[in-house]
């Protein structure tokens, strides 16, 4: 790749393409694994048209594919000052017992010392504002220490352009999810179900866990016009000493690293680039652009994300720039489903 194409891609307005808003997906499709495949050949540049499901074709026994088993929490929450205005919290973060890292709607109406009330039938919880930390997040204290009764009060965080609110929960998490933490879906994983995980599983094929707990960066545009200068959220990440240890003998013998979703490559490409361990945790901030060079993933199962996003510049990297962007392009022809409840791609 010459400099001249290299400076070409760290313009952000090279990510933006063109997309009609009904392509934009208000409701997950049912069962999860109808929707839509695109399969990309990185090497050759083809092209096929596939449902979810056959994605079990293009799988061998060497293969792992590598999931993110973080588990959605039902972030939102909406209270009220004494002044009786409403507030909306978005948690991010635990920081100690009861105590949370949120972005706050409207932020200027909550300063330190600001309580909020949250309603409950057996008693209100209050919430009060012992601080400020980065980009306008406030550090809230509730009067309960109980993680399940703070999220008692809370709502499935949907993302800003699903205008639907009233999807299930439980699908806008992914049927292996158990380790809770995430603001935002690791989306790659919807298309699963049980049925076809026992399918894989069958045809030989092994599966291994990372967790990345999804955090408040999914929701934050690029902004930066040289996207070399954006600078990404750090999100707490764990890959375990089976999932490191099955990596290792899938590479020795020429099998595929395959990621489900962008967050599992992260976490995988960052983990690449730390000494070596049996095992590892930690906070990463890796953030993937042309040109990089990928230490461990294979091949990538991810959806189709939103223009100037940090999520298409990573798959940009993976599949290669023209390439994706062609890819976009025939989405759209072909009326794909965008965004967390579309349909897939498939890139080896």
């Amino acid at each position: 790749m010459d400099k001249m194409e290299n400076s070409k891609l760290y313009k952000l307005d090279a990510y933006d393409y063109f997309l009609p808003e009904e392509l934009i997906a208000q409701q997950p499709i049912e069962p999860r694994d109808h929707s839509r495949l695109m399969v990309l050949d990185r090497t050759t540049g083809n092209i096929q048209h596939r449902m979810f499901k056959d994605i079990l074709e293009y799988l061998s026994p060497k293969d792992i594919l590598v999931f993110n088993t973080s588990k959605v929490i039902p972030a939102r929450i909406y209270g009220k000052k004494t002044t009786g205005a409403t507030v909306e919290l978005l948690l991010l973060e635990k920081m100690s017992l009861g105590v949370w890292k949120c972005l706050v709607k409207p932020g200027k109406a909550v300063k330190e010392g600001t309580e909020i009330v949250f309603h409950k039938p057996d008693g209100n919880i209050i919430g009060k504002c012992v601080g400020r930390a980065e980009e306008g997040t406030r550090i809230i204290e509730f009067s309960v220490s109980d993680d399940h009764i703070i999220f008692s009060l809370g709502k499935i965080p949907l993302p800003h352009y699903i205008k639907n609110e009233n999807i299930e929960f439980e699908r806008y998490q992914t049927v292996y999810a158990k380790h809770e933490g995430s603001v935002a879906a690791p989306t790659a994983g919807l298309h699963f179900t049980n049925e076809l995980l026992e399918k894989i599983k069958s045809k030989g094929v092994r599966t291994a866990e990372v967790i990345l707990h999804v955090g408040i960066g999914t929701f934050r545009p690029v902004k930066a016009e040289d996207i070399r200068h954006h600078k990404m959220h750090e999100e707490y990440y764990i890959v375990p000493e089976e999932t490191v240890n099955l990596i290792d003998e899938v590479k020795s013998t020429n099998g595929r690293v395959i990621a489900v979703g962008t967050t599992s490559v992260r976490t995988l490409e960052t983990i690449a680039r730390q000494p070596k361990s049996g095992s590892y945790s930690g906070k990463t901030d890796i953030f993937i652009y042309p040109p990089f060079e990928f230490k461990i993933v294979d091949a990538l199962i991810t959806n189709f994300h939103l223009p100037k996003s940090s999520l298409i510049m990573l798959v940009s990297a993976f599949a290669g720039y023209e390439l994706t962007m062609q890819a976009y392009k025939i989405a759209v022809e072909e009326k794909y489903r965008f965004f967390s409840f579309g349909d897939a791609m498939f890139i080896f």
